[in-house]
């Protein structure tokens, strides 16, 4: 008598489905749970199936509940990687440039992959997240919305990330952004105080938006190529500058001039 096939559980198929979510980044870390009733509405499940289901993704770690709070996204899937390597960054501030030349593999073959494979809708984010870091960075280096400039950035990276359609590529360019956002945050205040500099950056943005937006692979990957090589040529000048003022500092100390 040959084997019975095994049934899945309605709960098994209800934490795949939330698992793929979380997946492809349709739910992020941090992100809330639709409350239950609604939530069990859209999936056309039962609510006990939908608890049970909830409950194995909170035993996998990839799910939390705040009591009287609702279900929320851990950061399990990002967690193991940063958070040795933020430790390890702020020890050994040299291995900046290695972590900046992977990034610069990852994204622009992301970026490349996005020119191929965005969806309509894709392309609908990335230009909203452009817009915003456009208009944004028009305010000028000087402008007090910096932290809204810094994220913004970010923002916009991430959803080409997202739209090259492939889960590890998302979830490694959001870990990464995590490693390195103090880096990141460290090289727009140095590119600041360079009006021609952050003309560039600008220019650089639009030059990504322009290769995904007009599908042309090599247009996007060459953006990316470009920024990176511009943002190790600034991360090495803001290197200089640092030292050339612990110097001047150390000058004045000596001369007893502070």
């Amino acid at each position: 008598m040959p084997p019975r096939l095994a049934v899945q559980r309605l709960s098994d198929t209800i934490a795949h489905e939330l698992e793929r979510r979380i997946l492809e980044g349709a739910l992020k870390p941090g992100d809330r749970l639709q409350p239950e009733r609604e939530l069990a509405v859209e999936l056309g499940v039962s609510r006990p199936s939908l608890r049970e289901a909830i409950q194995k993704l909170v035993s996998k770690g990839l799910l939390h509940s705040r009591q009287g709070g609702g279900t929320f996204v851990t950061d399990q899937l990002e967690a193991g990687f940063t958070d040795p390597w933020q430790e390890m960054l702020r020890q050994h501030p040299n291995i900046q440039a290695d972590l900046l030349e992977f990034r610069g593999l990852l994204e622009s073959e992301a970026a490349a992959l996005a020119a191929r494979r965005a969806t309509d809708t894709d392309l609908q984010r990335i230009e909203n997240a452009y817009n915003r870091v456009e208009e944004l960075f028009a305010e000028g280096p000087g402008a007090a919305v910096f932290e809204e400039q810094v994220a913004a950035d970010l923002a916009f990276h991430q959803a080409v990330a997202e739209a090259a359609h492939n889960v590890v590529f998302g979830h490694l360019t959001s870990s990464l952004f995590r490693v390195t956002h103090d880096h990141i945050d460290r090289n727009l205040r140095h590119l600041r105080r360079l009006e021609e500099a952050w003309q560039e950056l600008r220019a650089q943005h639009a030059a990504l938006w322009a290769g995904i937006r007009t599908r042309n692979p090599a247009a996007a990957h060459a953006a990316v190529r470009r920024h990176i090589d511009f943002v190790y040529a600034s991360m090495i000048a803001q290197a200089q500058h640092a030292e050339r003022e612990n110097r001047a500092q150390l000058v004045m100390k000596l001369r007893g001039e502070g």
